[in-house]
């Protein structure tokens, strides 16, 4: 019946979050010593690749068991489209971590924070997070390219920051396909993140200059 599979994955969800957060984890921390380690020995590189993969494994069958639980595994698709994005492009997994967690606090009868602290907070973590898996990739790419000017770590956590805030100094630029493609959703990103903080500190701001008047 429809009540008891929407019950199930309820349950499945509630239930999976740990292990994905810790297959979340893992697969950060491996992808970042297998790009900032190129000197890794034949053995741990295999050994941080298998835990890459187990890790992705993790994140394809936890999303196949939700759509088996659901009753209409199109709308599912339809509703859920970001968990298919995050499980296809790990790397865009605090996009999805964020989601776990709102649901988790808007589950309690009284949330830990007010709404734009809420939204500042997610909206900066997921800025974070994301910048720093965009570091990964694009250095991953373009640190040995022909032409590059993104040749360390640094060079492109700079140029990361840059797209995310959208200054874009243009002295430190992708040259690669892949890297560009990276940097187009990056700003993209960062249009909707950074919009979401300033607009939710401006409101802030406004309610509490509006309550300082009235008083």
């Amino acid at each position: 019946m429809p009540v008891d599979r929407d019950v199930r994955l309820q349950e499945w969800e509630r239930r999976a979050q740990p292990y994905l957060f810790i297959a979340s984890i893992l697969f950060l921390t491996s992808y970042t010593i297998r790009v900032l380690d190129p000197g890794l020995s034949p053995g741990w590189y295999v050994f941080w690749e298998t835990v890459t993969i187990v890790s992705w494994t993790v994140f394809v069958a936890e999303y196949l068991a939700r759509l088996a639980f659901s009753h209409d595994r199109w709308h599912f698709v339809r509703t859920r489209w970001l968990d298919l994005v995050v499980t296809v492009l790990p790397l865009l997994r605090p996009l999805r971590m964020i989601d776990l967690h709102e649901r988790m606090q808007l589950r309690r009868a009284v949330p830990g924070l007010g709404l734009e602290a809420r939204v500042m907070t997610y909206s900066g973590l997921a800025a974070l997070l994301l910048g720093y898996a965009a570091s990964l990739a694009v250095y991953h790419d373009e640190r040995s390219a022909p032409h590059a000017n993104i040749h360390t770590f640094g060079d492109a956590v700079w140029w990361a920051c840059s797209t995310l805030t959208t200054t874009g100094y243009g002295d430190a630029t992708p040259v690669t396909a892949r890297g560009r493609v990276i940097a187009a959703g990056l700003m993209f990103v960062g249009v909707a993140l950074v919009g979401a903080v300033v607009g939710s500190f401006s409101s802030y701001l406004t309610r509490r200059f509006r309550t300082e008047g009235e008083r």
